[in-house]
């Protein structure tokens, strides 16, 4: 049977859900509570598999009782009861396993145990237990260079209830396991609404952020504290932590670990968060270009004293692409195509430089380049 938790602080409300539940033999009631606080607690020690919330209830409401709930008990099925259509289309939004409108009719309700019922089933099947031991087990990394993504191992990419649920996630993986208060993440994810709808938000859109977590894999957790959210990865990659730490440990440049060099550069596939458009991540796009922009021309650089032009003049153009208004890599270009004698395409760079600098800058290439250039081509 269901262990069922219900919360609602209409005492006529909670009579009556409890006698239909009773009636239709769907579980069984360990506590029915007219405060949002007490259910809470009771929740959390009775580890029940389903909780009726009424969404409207004053003090701690149900979007906030939903939230505490899922960041200890993120399997707990969540069904949420209210007399308003609007809070129940927000109630679906939140992916909780059904909503109740009031009154709440024996057929319907009916219904929704039905769907908890085949849900209980669901976790409970070999297939499942596999698979969730399996997701345990295996690597789950999330991506942040170009784009926000969760590589699961598994086909198809996760996909977010909405655009604030991915920013807000991506948000707390920018964060990791620093705290974040909840006034600070209204202020920067809710600045122009009322302070009591932007909580409201702030909850739904937390709940649909464990929700899909979870889905994906258990040791995402966001972790509620006093004031605000933690987040806790528990094993769980990202990649571009793994590849600033693989720039730091890596050994000196040589012929036996250019391979190792040329790999940390591949692994940079694009800037950090660059299609998202988040405003906040642009200090950290800015410190990681930067990272790869050095250590490209380090490795461009070793390639050249390798005789190794073909190489090096394919990672330099690949900098330039990226970093098109740096004078240092035109400079590169230059010295390079002078060492082979390829005049025309020293010409075709100097002019560009000029060109570029002219129309970004309003000024010329450095005086000693100018120079050099004059010398040895002019």
């Amino acid at each position: 049977m269901i262990r069922i938790i219900l919360a609602d602080d209409e005492a006529l409300a909670l009579f009556s859900l409890q006698k239909q539940l009773e009636k239709l033999n769907g579980g069984v009631i360990v506590g029915a509570y007219q405060n949002g606080t007490e259910a809470v607690e009771a929740v959390l020690r009775e580890k029940p598999e389903a909780v009726f919330l009424d969404i409207d209830m004053p003090e701690l409401s149900g979007l906030e009782a939903a939230e505490i709930i899922m960041s200890h008990l993120p399997e707990t099925e969540i069904i949420f009861a209210t007399a308003y259509e609007e809070y129940a289309l927000k109630a679906f939004e939140l992916a909780a396993i059904d909503y109740l409108l009031k009154p709440v009719s024996t057929q319907r309700l009916a219904k929704t145990l039905a769907r908890l019922t085949q849900a209980k089933a669901a976790k409970t099947e070999p297939e499942h237990l596999a698979a969730r031991s399996s997701k345990t087990k295996e690597q789950v990394t999330i991506r942040c260079f170009q784009t926000l993504e969760v590589d699961t191992g598994e086909s198809g990419p996760v996909h977010w209830r909405t655009n604030k649920a991915q920013e807000l996630f991506a948000y707390f993986v920018h964060l990791r396991d620093q705290p974040v208060r909840k006034d600070a993440l209204l202020e920067l994810f809710w600045p122009d609404i009322d302070p009591k709808k932007g909580y409201t938000q702030l909850y739904t859109t937390i709940y649909q952020i464990r929700k899909t977590a979870n889905a994906v894999h258990p040791g995402i957790r966001i972790v509620s504290g006093d004031k605000g959210y933690r987040l806790e990865l528990n094993g769980v990659g990202v990649d571009v932590v793994t590849w600033e730490e693989g720039l730091q440990t890596a050994p000196p440049l040589s012929e036996h670990t250019l391979a190792r060099h040329l790999q940390l550069l591949e692994l940079y596939r694009g800037d950090y968060l660059e299609d998202c458009g988040y405003w906040w991540a642009e200090n950290e796009r800015e410190r990681l270009r930067m990272l790869w922009y050095r250590h490209a021309m380090r490795v461009a650089a070793f390639l050249e004293t390798r005789d190794n032009a073909a190489e090096a003049f394919q990672l330099y153009f690949l900098i330039q692409r990226r970093f098109p208004f740096t004078e240092e890599v035109y400079w590169a270009l230059i010295k390079l195509f002078t060492y082979i004698g390829d005049r025309v395409s020293v010409e075709r760079q100097y002019d560009t430089l000029s060109q570029m600098l002219h129309d970004e800058f309003g000024t010329k290439p450095a005086r000693t380049l100018e120079q050099w250039y004059r010398e040895r081509v002019v």
